[in-house]
């Protein structure tokens, strides 16, 4: 079930252009720091971690390489897929209830049918699946483009190619989506992107609110990569940041946020 929203403007998209900094602006801003590297040995990993100052474009790396190299997004998509569903009318809101398919699942806290608001802190595989068949492909190829989401690329298995390939996207990339619909920058409604703010809510501590997602890459054959992804506001502060890991193991799971967390706090952003 799709619907075609309004478009935005062209003035209205100028706008949203310039609310973010340019790749040219960041990429002249950038600082590689050696300790938040040092924190990935710490907890026995490796993988990237960006922070991007959204007002300034000031971005902070570890390890600037791997931050480019373009990966499989896996749940960290479910933050562009519900803005997605919401701007095609696939799904009307965050608490329409909707079908998990009543197949076996490999987590039985997905086994029932629920919202996104319900859907997104538990990560539910098939509910986002009903979302994609819902949307579909074409609705995909268009959104993808209009977000500049990484290498844009749906490919033909409609509810699949989030959590396979081909869609891919870096670090870097994604911190900057973030930093743009932190700022509902984007173009899509300005409702659509509260919708999202909403869901992705994590917690707020010390006068700052978290949002974020997590995101675990698993294909036979290749290197298991864990995410987490999100923004911090503090007043009108925001700071957008990306983190990708390789996880050879599941008991490396919970490092995603131990890794993430420590280089909030050694940043001066978070907790």
């Amino acid at each position: 079930m799709t619907t075609s929203p309004s478009r935005p403007t062209r003035r209205t998209l100028l706008a949203m252009a310039a609310a973010v900094p340019s790749a040219g602006a960041l990429a002249a801003a950038r600082t590689d720091r050696a300790d938040i590297r040092a924190l990935f040995r710490e907890y026995g990993a490796s993988g990237t971690f960006v922070l991007l100052d959204a007002a300034t474009g000031e971005t902070t790396v570890a390890d600037a390489a791997r931050a480019g190299r373009r990966l499989v997004p896996a749940s960290t998509f479910k933050i562009p897929n519900s803005l997605i569903a919401f701007e095609t009318g696939a799904v009307a809101d965050a608490d329409i209830v909707l079908p998990y398919g009543g197949g076996r699942t490999s987590n039985p806290a997905w086994a029932r049918d629920m919202s996104l608001r319900e859907a997104m802190p538990i990560s539910n595989v098939p509910i986002f699946q009903e979302v994609a068949r819902r949307v579909g492909l074409a609705g995909y190829r268009d959104w993808l483009v209009r977000l500049d989401y990484g290498n844009r690329d749906p490919g033909t298995v409609v509810d699949r190619f989030w959590l396979d390939g081909p869609l891919r996207i870096s670090a870097m990339e994604e911190a900057r989506f973030n930093a743009r619909l932190a700022q509902k920058a984007l173009p899509a409604s300005q409702r659509g992107q509260t919708l999202v703010h909403d869901i992705v809510r994590l917690e707020s501590a010390g006068g700052a609110t978290l949002y974020g997602k997590t995101g675990w890459f698993v294909k036979r054959g290749e290197t298991s990569i864990g995410w987490w992804t999100g923004w911090v506001e503090r007043g009108s502060r925001i700071h957008a940041f990306t983190l990708n890991m390789d996880m050879p193991e599941m008991a490396m799971a919970p490092k995603r946020l131990d890794v993430g967390r420590a280089a909030l706090r050694r940043l001066g952003v978070y907790g």
